[in-house]
């Protein structure tokens, strides 16, 4: 019989078993409840135990450090109930960590799993407390983990700067297929930020591995993230955010479940699956939500089944489901209104998807597919771009 594969070592592993990088330094830790070990023993009780160094305070972004808030919901400071240190928000009054919140700090370390898609703000909150050290002199440090969708695979179009926002500040594409501190290199590269940055890598990772293949137990990093299976579908599904359909928050399957009160699901399953989209089957379900849009009212729609992970087109399919939902009537679908994000202009389904040629292409009855071809050939130009980045 052969032996189980060795696990993949988190960069907050590493870093307990080898602290000389840190040692003698005040921190702080910017991180929520993905934060652990794969014995699950949180980054804040672990270096605040630790005598090599000093953790100071904690920062949290968005969800707040133990990742109690619902989207959109803004966190106050606080006090860490587990480790007594003052906790400041990154979602809240401030996204960008102020002066005050660094004073007498000598490095900030970043411990927060990502889920591989452009959409998700904790790589923003990344990218500010980079420009937030490099302006005051301070170190930053970033405990590396794996992309839960692998490295291999990018895939979706890269977003227009003129639609920068909180859920899409620098030109990636939909699923970039990079880890954090991948990202923290190109982030430092592309905004010319003067830090000083050190990345603990992963060890034993592998490009095309997904998340269960590296042996480490999986924590939700927001309150409607529960499975790896939502993280796969979520760069396709986070676009339902822009709509008045259902993405499936206030069920047990957010972002597998969309619909609204006067959707035909048959139908609609029915249009998808003649859509032949690889890696996928939509099944045509009835579900209530218990909060969020639609709550208590019956909704058709579809659950999206994903057969393939590694041929499935989640941005792709999901624009498709709302094309396909919109033909269905186009007077009772509706692009969600601003304001999204910290966004008070720009259309919610705008800054997702990083341009406005989505939105006109579909309102005009069209089949997104006309724009594939763009995404493919941005993909491929973006692959070259991280190529100096990639630690793995």
């Amino acid at each position: 019989m052969s032996a189980a594969p060795a696990r993949v070592e988190t960069g907050l592993e590493r870093l307990i078993r080898g602290p000389r990088r840190v040692r003698g330094l005040r921190l702080g830790l910017v991180a929520n409840p993905t934060a652990v070990t794969a014995r699950l023993e949180h980054a804040a009780l672990l270096l605040a135990a630790s005598r090599s160094f000093r953790l100071v305070r904690l920062f949290g972004p968005e969800h707040g450090v133990w990742a109690n808030a619902q989207d959109l919901v803004e966190v106050e400071d606080s006090r860490d109930p587990a480790t007594g240190l003052p906790v400041f928000s990154l979602y809240g009054r401030t996204r960008v960590p102020t002066p005050r919140m660094l004073d007498g700090l000598d490095a900030v370390v970043f411990d927060v799993q990502d889920v591989g898609a452009r959409y998700y703000t904790f790589v923003y909150t990344l990218l500010h407390v980079l420009e937030a050290c490099a302006a005051a002199g301070r170190r930053v440090v970033v405990l590396d983990r794996p992309n839960p969708l692998g490295g291999a695979v990018v895939d979706g179009n890269v977003l227009d700067p003129g639609y920068r926002s909180f859920v899409g500040m620098h030109p990636l594409p939909v699923r970039h297929g990079m880890t954090v501190g991948e990202l923290a290199h190109l982030f430092r590269a592309e905004r010319a930020l003067d830090v000083e940055l050190d990345v603990v890598p992963l060890r034993g990772w592998r490009r095309p591995m997904h998340f269960e293949e590296t042996g480490l137990p999986w924590v939700m990093p927001s309150p409607n993230m529960p499975t790896v299976d939502t993280a796969f579908v979520y760069p396709g599904g986070c676009l339902v955010e822009g709509t008045n359909l259902s993405e499936g928050r206030g069920t047990t399957r957010p972002f597998e479940l969309v619909g609204a009160p006067w959707l035909d699901p048959w139908r609609l399953a029915r249009d998808l699956e003649r859509e032949r989209l690889p890696g996928a089957r939509f099944r045509p379900v009835f579900f209530t939500p218990t909060f969020h849009k639609h709550a208590g009212r019956p909704c058709g729609g579809v659950q999206v089944h994903v057969t393939g992970r590694r041929r499935f087109p989640a941005f792709l399919a999901y624009l498709l489901l709302i094309h396909h939902a919109r033909l269905q009537d186009p007077r009772a679908f509706a692009w969600r209104d601003p304001p999204y994000e910290y966004e008070a202009v720009l259309r919610p389904i705008d800054i997702l998807c990083g341009t406005d040629r989505v939105r006109r292409t579909i309102d005009a009855g069209r089949s997104p597919r006309t724009l594939a071809a763009g995404w493919t050939k941005a993909a491929a130009a973006f692959r070259r771009r991280r190529a100096p980045f990639l630690l793995y």
